[in-house]
C-alpha cells in the first residue's frame, strides 16, 4: 500500500517497482542534457578582469593494502587572468591587500575528508599555464592536467610551507593521481546557463554539473598510501562553477550511495543534487533559492527556481552545531515534491578556503565534506515514490555577514 503525504494533497502516485506509470512521466526537458560547452573556460570579457572559473571532481577511493575506504576531492581554479603574469598573485598577502591588488592564479586544490581532512594547494602564475577555451576544455601546467576525460596531477606542502605561508589557505600533505572520467548523469540547470546569459555575465556565480553522477578510474597516492578507483565504487560527482563573487548561504548536497528503504536495494541508477543558496542577477539577490534534480531510477524530477512554470517551492533550513552541520530541505515544483536531511559530523569535514577575484576572503566558515549521511522522501501526486537513504554525500554549508 503505498504511503500518503498530507503535506502533499493533489499530487499524482509513481510506483516504486518501476511500473508503466512513472516511466511516462518524462518532462518537456530532462535535465539529464549534457552540453560540455558549459564546461568551456568562461574567463572572458568583464569576467577576465574579475572572475574565476573552477572544475570540481570528489570520489570514493579504496587503500589498496588495507581496503580501507576513503573520500578525496580535486579541483582546478581559475582566478582573474587579466593580471596574470610569470607568478601567482596571491590575494591574503598583507601588502596585496593594503594595495588591492586582486589574486591571479591556476589553483590546484586536492585533498581528503574523514578524520584527517585536509586541502592542499598548489600555485601557477598564468604565463605558465595553458588554457584551451575552446570545447573540449583543456588546463595544462607543468605535470597537472584536466579535461572531460582525464585529470592527472601532483599538490605538496610541507608543514613548515603551510605555517609560513598562510596566504596559501591549505594545510600540509602530498597527493597524486592519475584518473579517467566517464560523466554519466548530468544536472543541467537551464536557460540561466546557456550561451546568450553566459555572454551576458549577469549572474554572480554560475553552475553546471556535467557529471553529477561520474565514473572515476584509475589511482589516487596519498600521503604516502594507494588508493585504486573504480567506477563501481567511486560514487563519483563532477561539475564547474564560475562568476566574480561566492553566494551566502552557500549550500550544496549530492550523492549516488542511495539505497531504497522500502525494498532495501541499491538504487543503481539514481542521484540527486542540490546548490545554490541566495544567487544574485546583476547584483539583485534572489534571496533563499535552490536549484536541485533528482534522477530516480531513470526518471527526472528537477525543482528549479527558473522554470517558473513548475511553480517551484524551496523551504531549507542549514545549521552548524557543536560537533555537526545539518541540512533540512523541502523542495516542490508543479507534481513533485522531495525532502532531504543530512547529517555530516565536523570531525569528517574541513573549513574549505578561496579567495574572491577581488581579493577579499569573505567565507571563513564553509563547511566542506564529503561523508554526509541521512535520507529522503519522494513524492509524486501526493504518494510515495520511494523513502531513500543517503550514504556518501558530498555537502557544503556557509554564510558570511555583508
Amino acid at each position: 500500500m503505498k504511503e500518503q503525504n498530507p503535506a502533499a494533497a493533489g499530487f499524482f502516485a509513481i510506483t516504486p517497482d518501476g511500473g508503466k506509470r512513472r516511466n511516462e512521466r518524462i518532462p518537456e526537458m530532462d535535465f539529464n542534457t549534457h552540453d560540455i560547452a558549459r564546461d568551456a573556460c568562461q574567463l572572458f570579457g568583464s569576467q577576465a578582469e574579475l572572475g574565476y572559473d573552477w572544475w570540481w571532481h570528489s570520489f570514493t577511493a579504496r587503500n589498496k593494502a588495507t581496503k580501507e575506504e576513503k573520500a578525496f576531492f580535486i579541483e582546478y581554479f581559475l582566478c582573474n587572468p587579466a593580471s596574470g603574469g610569470e607568478e601567482p598573485v596571491f590575494g591574503q598577502l598583507p601588502e596585496n591587500r593594503e594595495k588591492g591588488i586582486r589574486p591571479s592564479y591556476l589553483m590546484v586544490k586536492a585533498g581528503t575528508w574523514g578524520k584527517d581532512a585536509r586541502q592542499i594547494h598548489r600555485f601557477f602564475g598564468w604565463n605558465k599555464i595553458k588554457v584551451d577555451m575552446g570545447v573540449p576544455y583543456r588546463i595544462e601546467a607543468q605535470d597537472c592536467f584536466a579535461s572531460e576525460k582525464r585529470i592527472t596531477g601532483f599538490v605538496s606542502v610541507s608543514e613548515e610551507e603551510a605555517k609560513a605561508h598562510p596566504e596559501w589557505m591549505c594545510e600540509s600533505g602530498t597527493m597524486r593521481w592519475n584518473l579517467r572520467v566517464d560523466k554519466q548523469i548530468a544536472f543541467n540547470v537551464g536557460y540561466g546557463a546557456d550561451e546568450r546569459m553566459r555572454h551576458l555575465q549577469a549572474f554572480e556565480m554560475f553552475w553546471h554539473a556535467e557529471g553529477m553522477k561520474t565514473a572515476y578510474e584509475g589511482e589516487v597516492e596519498y600521503n604516502g598510501e594507494i588508493y585504486e578507483v573504480t567506477p563501481e565504487t567511486c560514487y563519483g560527482y563532477a561539475d564547474k562553477n564560475w562568476g566574480k563573487d561566492f553566494t551566502s548561504p552557500w549550500i550544496w548536497i549530492s550523492s549516488n550511495s542511495l539505497t531504497s528503504m522500502i525494498t532495501g536495494k541499491k538504487l543503481e541508477n539514481s542521484v540527486f543534487d542540490i546548490g545554490g543558496g541566495k544567487p544574485k542577477i546583476s547584483h539583485i539577490p534572489l534571496r533563499r533559492k535552490l536549484l536541485s534534480a533528482v534522477y530516480y531510477e531513470g526518471t527526472p524530477y528537477e525543482f528549479n527556481f527558473s522554470k517558473f512554470w513548475d511553480k517551484p517551492y524551496t523551504e531549507f533550513d542549514c545549521r552548524e552545531e557543536e560537533d555537526r552541520i545539518l541540512w533540512h530541505i523541502i523542495q516542490k515544483a508543479r507534481n513533485d515534491i522531495f525532502v532531504c536531511d543530512l547529517t555530516c559530523l565536523k570531525e569528517d569535514m574541513l573549513l574549505v578556503n578561496y579567495e574572491a577575484p577581488d581579493g577579499k576572503k569573505r567565507h571563513n566558515r564553509l563547511w566542506n565534506g564529503g561523508n554526509g549521511t541521512g535520507k529522503a522522501e519522494l513524492f509524486h501526486e501526493g504518494e510515495l515514490v520511494d523513502r531513500i537513504r543517503i550514504e556518501r554525500a558530498g555537502c557544503e554549508y556557509g554564510e558570511y555577514t555583508e
